[in-house]
């Protein structure tokens, strides 16, 4: 039996770290499970935006952060007829938050419970993987249960029992707490998947700013997210094309790859086999209702994003920025109830309907035309109001910077950069 903690965060991600950190720092214990035995995963969402920047230097974290390999881009580009216009230019806001940061997410996270360690009351278990809710007779949650792996095998070692009066899933799209839990949530069609996979960059590549510009073929995107010293790249197809893409070889996907970017034509044979392709399902939902007594969801497991506009990472760190300030004081005081709960879904509910219709707007107005082999056409009026009023690009930069309704650190959690 597990010793008692006032809040069980199950996942170990940007959203569970950043809530443990603040909880923490609240003084409130703490304990984050995370299922493996480290964070070293590739092709983890890797933008940072400038609303968790802002976060970072409220707490005190910013200049540490700085020091990250990192890669900065500047501006976000769409094809329009025969060449390019931008739609955001993220240069046009206030300094220093006039950028969106290119960091593995694996430093991000190593970083975040380097300082969350430096708190008395945060604990971190990894390899720990949650598998059941626990309960005392009634509807409410009383904790979880847990089992620590084998690395090697990946069997069960141990398993262990942690109650708490609060159990805070933060365990992604696939949750297992959220299945557990009986709430179901309310899917959206997504017209595409992603497989992601690396190439290397050109030396002079190195230094160069950063942008996405996505590259629309005959029914499939290709879009290249520049790391410090390589490419990452997600290609787009239609939604469960997977064992065609597969059945076709690796030879078929490199000249896919080819057509769309004949620039990287010298470094496709670093796609060995159709192994090296990472995929992802993409998916587009929301529960109506985020807690249950004594649980509670926030991030994807309670609104799966798709990556359109790459904002999922940093609307699930907000989620966790605004469930902290609201959950802090009543797990101290003991008064923490259903209504405490939904407080946070009601703070969090707007932003997120506000960014996921956005991307269902994009996923029928591009998406859906380029997997039907059509090429998209942007809004004429988005197209004039970029080339002719330079000034207009600062509006969409500022939505995708720091999306609807972006959180401040809460003040008990607030530090000045050399605490």
């Amino acid at each position: 039996m597990e010793k008692p903690t006032q809040c069980a965060v199950v996942g170990g991600g940007p959203a569970g770290i950043v809530l443990g950190l603040l909880l923490a720092r609240a003084g409130v214990h703490v304990t984050v499970l995370e299922k493996h035995a480290d964070f070293l995963r590739d092709f983890r969402g890797d933008t940072v935006h400038a609303s968790t920047l802002r976060l970072l230097d409220e707490l005190g974290l910013g200049d540490g952060f700085r020091q990250l390999p990192q890669s900065r881009m500047d501006n976000f580009r769409l094809p329009a007829g025969s060449g390019e216009f931008v739609l955001a230019d993220f240069g046009l806001l206030k300094e220093p938050y006039n950028y969106v940061a290119m960091v593995p997410q694996w430093d991000l996270l190593n970083f975040l419970v380097d300082a969350a360690r430096q708190e008395p009351c945060f604990t971190l278990i990894m390899n720990a993987e949650a598998t059941d809710l626990l309960t005392d007779g009634s509807e409410a949650v009383a904790g979880l249960r847990y089992r620590i792996k084998d690395p090697i095998t990946g069997g069960t070692l141990e398993t262990h029992d942690l109650r708490a009066p609060l159990t805070v899933a933060c365990d992604g799209r696939g949750s297992v707490l959220r299945a557990k839990s009986g709430l179901t949530p309310k899917e959206f069609p997504v017209p595409f998947d992603v497989w992601w996979f690396r190439l290397s960059r050109d030396p002079e590549e190195i230094e160069r700013v950063a942008s996405i510009s996505p590259r629309f073929g005959d029914s499939d995107v290709l879009l290249s997210l520049t790391r410090r010293d390589y490419h990452q790249i997600a290609y787009l197809a239609a939604k469960g094309s997977d064992p065609e893409l597969r059945a076709e070889g690796v030879e078929a996907f490199r000249n896919r790859i080819v057509r769309l970017r004949p620039d990287l034509s010298d470094r496709v044979g670093e796609i060995l086999s159709m192994d090296n392709l990472h995929l992802l399902d993409v998916k587009l939902n929301r529960l109506a209702t985020w807690h249950k007594p004594g649980l509670l969801l926030i991030g994807d497991a309670a609104h799966a994003m798709s990556p359109a506009g790459g904002v999922g990472i940093n609307l699930a760190v907000q989620d966790a920025v605004a469930a902290a300030r609201i959950l802090a004081p009543a797990l101290l005081d003991g008064s923490l109830d259903d209504h405490t709960l939904a407080a946070v879904q009601k703070r969090r509910w707007l932003p997120t309907v506000i960014v996921q219709t956005f991307q269902r707007l994009m996923h029928r107005a591009i998406f859906n035309q380029v997997m039907a082999g059509k090429q998209p056409k942007p809004p004429r009026v988005l197209v004039f109001l970029s080339r002719k009023f330079p000034l207009f690009r600062k509006i969409p930069a500022r939505m995708l910077a720091f999306g609807p309704l972006p959180e401040h650190a809460p003040g008990f959690a607030r530090r000045k950069p050399d605490a």
